[in-house]
């Protein structure tokens, strides 16, 4: 298949790119690493009339510490995004689910706020960007906008972007000394999107856990956390038999699709065992106060 006929502009600048979506009418696109829309708009799912490439814009490339918080430009690749010293050192979390992302071609080319952009339920960015309090900072010709990643997300494939709204950079959390972390995910090929996966934070104090967050992706119509989990596990030392019962809690509250990859029985179930794998690695990192 073959898209649609488009105009092709190549941005100069945030404000040039704002510029071109909104003469387009909400009818434009942006374009950095394309692995998504390419793909889209070759089978005719999407039919822009104009894609923006946004390539050329100076100084989107960069991975920044701000604040003590990491911050990714628009052409921030995965494989950046994978091999960075700063999100290697403060995100190990991160730089583990990286490595569940695509192949070597989609990485070299995709980029983390593209992915996030995209909003796929079943794909590491999104959930990742919730689990670690993600900010995204938006563009537009009314000006600068940002909005937290737990409002960004509002449906399968769709988030509160407008169509004249450029995102620049996301900023997410780093993990503060003592953080103990775990992420597991399961696909049917490494590489392919996940049938489910659950990443884990925690700290331990006093022998109890704090700050226990839980991100979940595959198993709804966006990335999601688990809130009354999270509550549950607060404050309390964590044990084989407490995650069991969290595990309970996890699932009861999970309303997941059924597709040709699996049903929703099999994604419900597999994401329990990937929490409690999840959350005994976290606890046992916490537990020996080390980050890495």
């Amino acid at each position: 298949m073959k898209p649609a006929p488009f105009d092709y502009v190549r941005a100069e600048s945030t404000e040039h790119a704002v510029q071109v979506l909104a003469a387009a009418g909400g009818d434009g696109k942006v374009i950095a690493g394309g692995q998504s829309l390419m793909p889209m708009m070759n089978f005719r799912l999407v039919k822009p009339s104009v894609l923006v490439d946004i390539n050329g814009i100076h100084g989107l490339d960069a991975v920044q510490m701000r604040s003590d918080r990491i911050v990714l430009g628009a052409l921030v690749r995965h494989r950046m995004t994978a091999m960075d010293a700063l999100v290697a050192k403060h995100i190990p979390v991160l730089h583990q689910a990286m490595k569940h992302v695509a192949h070597l071609t989609v990485r070299n080319r995709g980029t983390f706020c593209g992915s996030v952009c995209h909003a796929d339920p079943a794909a590491e960015m999104p959930m990742m960007s919730l689990l670690l309090n993600g900010v995204v900072h938006i563009a537009s010709p009314r000006g600068q906008r940002t909005l937290a990643a737990q409002d960004f997300f509002v449906g399968s494939l769709v988030t509160a972007l407008e169509p004249d709204e450029l995102v620049t950079e996301i900023e997410i959390d780093t993990l503060p000394a003592g953080t103990g972390w775990g992420f597991e995910e399961f696909a049917r090929r490494h590489g392919d999107y996940a049938l489910a996966a659950v990443a884990v934070t925690m700290h331990c104090r006093d022998g109890v856990a704090s700050d226990v967050r839980i991100g979940l992706m595959g198993v709804g119509e966006m990335p999601m956390r688990a809130p009354q989990v999270e509550t549950m596990l607060e404050g309390r030392e964590i044990s084989a038999a407490l995650i069991g019962e969290a595990i309970e809690v996890l699932r009861a509250g999970l309303e997941p699709n059924s597709d040709l990859n699996a049903s929703a029985d099999y994604r419900r179930h597999l994401a329990g065992v990937l929490a409690r794998r999840a959350m005994t690695d976290a606890w046992a990192r916490a537990d020996k106060g080390a980050v890495a």
